[in-house]
């Protein structure tokens, strides 16, 4: 009779994290930053269809990185649950915070249970109706749930851009300073990105019920020439 090959379940948790790592930094980052009217999101993503950031609800809005067909299932399925939420009860209270935990418990348990675990880092962000209310939830692969007041980086070479931007940040910046920061961020000191390299959207707390928008080339090129 064979005897069943053993590891150790330390050894699994260690393979598992490397493997979904290592998934996610072969992607391309992305920033979110805390700007004077809201929260504004920055991504790489040369492609004009498929999209990193999107809209959840009024105010919450939607970021991933890593296998995209991964983490646009979570975002259908945070954007339904959103609006069963706020069907059932009233649009006010859907909220940023048990977005992250519902999704907190997905990736946990994928990531304990499941033989391969989801290669993505989401986040769930929310402007408030003052700047005090506004919310950065970071979601990691393994349910991990990082509460950022600032800014926050997803993705591969974090390190590296989150020191960047921490040497430009400043509270209450204007909307085109923020994007170009966090453009520089992005790209480094050996790269250029221009405006069609780039996904960027806000939510601003300016726009009405509905706080999401897209921001169009053209806004994005006159920011990092500005």
């Amino acid at each position: 009779m064979n005897m069943p090959f053993y590891v150790a379940p330390e050894q699994v948790m260690k393979d598992r994290a490397d493997y979904a790592r290592k998934g996610i930094a072969r992607g391309r980052a992305a920033v979110a930053v805390r700007y004077a009217d809201g929260i504004v999101l920055v991504a790489e993503n040369p492609s004009n269809t498929l999209r990193k950031i999107s809209e959840i609800y009024d105010r919450i809005a939607f970021a991933g990185v890593g296998k995209y067909n991964e983490f646009d299932q979570l975002r259908v399925a945070g954007v339904r649950a959103a609006d069963l939420k706020g069907f059932q009860y009233s649009r006010d209270d859907v909220d940023a915070r048990s977005l992250a935990n519902n999704y907190a418990q997905i990736l946990g348990q994928i990531f304990t249970h499941e033989m391969k675990p989801l290669e993505v880092e989401i986040l769930v962000a929310e402007v408030g109706v003052a700047s005090a209310g506004d919310q950065m939830f970071h979601i990691l692969y393994d349910g991990t749930v990082i509460d950022e007041r600032t800014y926050t980086v997803l993705g591969g070479d974090a390190e590296a851009i989150g020191g960047r931007m921490k040497e430009s940040y400043a509270e209450g910046q204007a909307l085109a300073t923020v994007v170009q920061a966090a453009t520089k961020a992005l790209s480094g000191t050996d790269r250029v990105l221009a405006a069609t390299d780039l996904e960027v959207a806000v939510l601003s707390r300016l726009n009405g019920r509905r706080c999401f928008r897209r921001l169009t080339d053209e806004f994005v090129a006159e920011a990092l020439t500005g």
